[in-house]
């Protein structure tokens, strides 16, 4: 049975003898709570009829009926995705039937093109989270969001689609449903930490944002590809963490940050903790080609430094020092940075020079 099928994940140990299909351990519980039927290939016995039915039916056959309209824009889970989104997926496939192509009316929530409603909002100031209202507008191409409940007011925030991330955060922000909103406010990258108690509802705005950022990219881009495009609707970042820093002279006391690397971009942001609204500084990584390196290092004259794990950092105007905890932390960096070194550039030598500059010109 197994060879004869297409899986979506490399590890299909269990199976939906419901539905036909084959999934992973963690992917097995989801469907369980669906009060689908659930069997160990490996542990469980199999009837005939059973092996029948599954030689009959498999993922091929399911994702054809359950995936036959899935919109370019809606994200598809992987493996490794925060359990939110693979159990919204599975849900709106197999519960909602989202995806078959039939007509729905309502229309789905995310296609509409205009959406609001309350999110827990972290303060910029504080770890207090009160509800605030959003409102998405794939019309106007913003996510606007509001201090208090009474409009007349005006919005905190209008923020343009065009500089807008969204990525799951469950771990960072303490929350199962936690999500990021990343933009540009003025010189600086701003952060909004938002949840939702509901999943259905927090995957839909992630989605309904997805859908925005899609539209735009059409919009912006017209002769792109879906193929070019969709990578670019959203992104998980490559790697955070924290590092301790030094200065420029590599003499000032080493100083914890949270950093993140941000791949698509090329950037480099340090903040002083990981859920802050706005970084402290950002570096930005070329090519190796245009004299960027990464390395293991030892400091020689710093101060303060807890950690012993070295990452020198080489730019053409200069190096910079990061101590990791661990030698696995450390190893993670390098690969991470190296990575993004080893990929062509794509930005303009006038966008080179703006990231270098801010680089010379953010405190430690």
């Amino acid at each position: 049975i197994l060879n004869s099928f297409a899986f979506e994940s490399s590890d299909p140990d269990w199976a939906s003898y419901e539905l036909g299909v084959f999934v992973c351990l963690n992917c097995s519980g989801i469907h369980r709570s669906l009060s689908s039927r659930v069997k160990s290939i490996r542990l469980d016995f199999w009837e005939d009829k059973l092996v029948q039915f599954m030689k009959s039916s498999g993922n091929a056959n399911a994702q054809a009926l359950y995936e036959k309209a899935v919109p370019p824009y809606y994200y598809r889970p992987q493996q490794h995705d925060c359990n939110v989104l693979r159990e919204q997926w599975i849900r709106a496939k197999y519960e909602r039937k989202e995806f078959t192509g039939e007509t729905k009316y309502p229309p789905v929530s995310y296609s509409t093109g205009f959406y609001e409603g309350m999110l827990w909002k972290k303060g910029k100031e504080n770890t207090q989270f009160l509800k605030r209202k959003f409102v998405l507008s794939e019309r106007e191409f913003t996510l606007t969001y509001y201090n208090k409940e009474n409009e007349s007011k005006g919005p905190k925030a209008v923020i343009a689609i065009k500089d807008l991330n969204a990525t799951f955060q469950p771990q960072k922000i303490g929350h199962p449903h936690g999500l990021q909103f990343t933009f540009q406010d003025n010189d600086h990258t701003r952060n909004l930490y938002v949840y939702h108690e509901s999943a259905e509802e927090i995957v839909t705005w992630y989605n309904a944002i997805r859908a925005a950022r899609y539209a735009y990219l059409k919009t912006a881009y017209p002769t792109g590809t879906d193929e070019e495009l969709i990578p670019k609707i959203t992104r998980n970042y490559l790697k955070e963490g924290y590092m301790e820093k030094t200065g420029p002279l590599q003499k000032e006391p080493f100083r914890k940050r949270w950093f993140i690397l941000d791949s698509q971009n090329r950037k480099l942001f340090y903040f002083k903790e990981q859920l802050d609204a706005e970084e402290l500084g950002v570096i930005f990584i070329g090519t190796e080609s245009n004299g960027y390196s990464v390395k293991e290092c030892v400091p020689k004259h710093a101060r303060g430094n807890k950690w012993t794990c070295g990452v020198s950092v080489e730019t053409p105007e200069r190096q910079f020092v990061f101590m990791c905890e661990q030698e696995r932390e450390q190893r993670e960096w390098l690969e991470a940075l190296r990575k993004v070194m080893s990929r062509p550039m794509q930005y303009s030598c006038c966008r080179i020079i703006v990231h270098l500059y801010f680089c010379l010109h953010k405190p430690s």
